[in-house]
C-alpha cells in the first residue's frame, strides 16, 4: 500500500502484519494498532532479551496488555511480594527484573511500548472481507482480501499491486459508479460472510464483484483540448 496514506488511515490485516516476523523486519501488532519494531530488533539484536518479542514477531500480542491502561500486565510476585509485570513468556526489553540485578541499567527510560507512537504504523483490522475485481478491458480478474473499514481509495492502492493504472479506471458495482471516499459498506456492498455461514453457503462462490472500466484521455486534433472517454470494450480503437 502506499505511503501517501496517512498511518491514522491505514488498516492492516493480520495476515498482513504476520509477513513481518523476523529480527530484520518486525512487526506486532496489539488493542488494534500495528506497530514496526524493527528499529528496536536492529538496536538491540545481540541482546537476549529481544527473544520473546521476536517469538512473537508478526502475531498479535494484545494478551500482554491491560486494556484499561494500555500498559502490561502486572501481578504479585510471589518472592518478593511486590507488583511487577506479568511475562509468563519471559522477560523481555525495558522489563525490569523482578528482583535487583547488577546488570539491570537504573536510568529512567521510556519502555518502548509506552513510546509507542514512534512505532506506529496503523491499524489491525477488526473484519477483513473478499472481494472479487474484474478489469473489463482485460478480464483479468482478482480477488482480494481487504479490510472492512477501508476506504475505497485505500482498495484501489492495494489492487495497484496487480494493476499499476487502477487509478486509470471507473470503478462499478452493478453499473453505478463508486465513490471511492467511501467503504465498501457505505457503497452499498453489503458483508454477508455471516449470512453464507449461517446457510452453509460458501463464500468464496458469491464474492461480491467490482467492474472496472478504463477510461482515457484522447486528443482531438486541432483543439487544445482533451476529451475523456470511456472504454469497456475489447480494445482501445484508433
Amino acid at each position: 500500500m502506499s505511503k501517501a496514506v496517512k498511518s491514522t488511515e491505514r488498516y492492516f490485516t493480520a495476515s498482513e502484519v504476520e509477513l513481518h516476523n523476523s529480527s530484520d523486519d518486525l512487526w506486532v501488532s496489539w488493542l488494534g494498532k500495528v506497530y514496526d519494531l524493527t528499529p528496536l530488533a536492529i538496536h538491540n539484536k545481540s541482546d537476549p532479551l529481544l527473544g520473546p518479542i521476536l517469538k512473537f514477531a508478526g502475531k498479535d500480542v494484545s494478551h500482554w496488555f491491560d486494556p484499561q491502561t494500555e500498559d502490561l500486565k502486572t501481578h504479585v510476585n510471589p518472592l518478593t511480594g511486590c507488583v511487577c509485570y506479568y511475562t509468563p513468556w519471559g522477560r523481555f526489553l525495558d522489563v525490569p527484573p523482578a528482583l535487583p540485578r547488577s546488570d539491570w541499567r537504573s536510568e529512567p527510560t521510556i519502555p518502548w511500548w509506552i513510546d509507542k507512537e514512534k512505532y506506529f504504523v496503523g491499524k489491525l483490522s477488526a473484519k477483513t472481507r473478499k472481494i472479487r475485481i474484474v478489469n473489463m478491458l482485460t478480464k483479468d480478474e482478482h480477488i482480494l482480501e481487504v479490510c472492512s473499514e477501508e476506504k475505497m481509495n485505500a482498495i484501489q492502492e492495494r489492487y495497484m499491486a496487480f494493476n499499476a493504472h487502477a487509478k486509470g479506471y471507473m470503478w462499478k458495482r452493478l453499473g453505478i459508479l463508486l465513490d471511492m471516499t467511501l467503504t465498501l459498506e457505505q457503497n452499498g456492498i453489503r458483508d454477508e460472510s455471516l449470512d453464507f455461514e449461517r446457510t452453509g453457503i460458501t463464500e468464496d462462490e458469491w464474492l461480491p464483484v467490482i467492474h472496472l472500466y478504463f477510461r482515457y484521455a484522447r486528443y482531438r486534433a486541432g483543439v487544445e483540448s482533451y476529451e475523456l472517454a470511456v472504454y469497456d470494450s475489447d480494445a482501445i480503437p484508433t
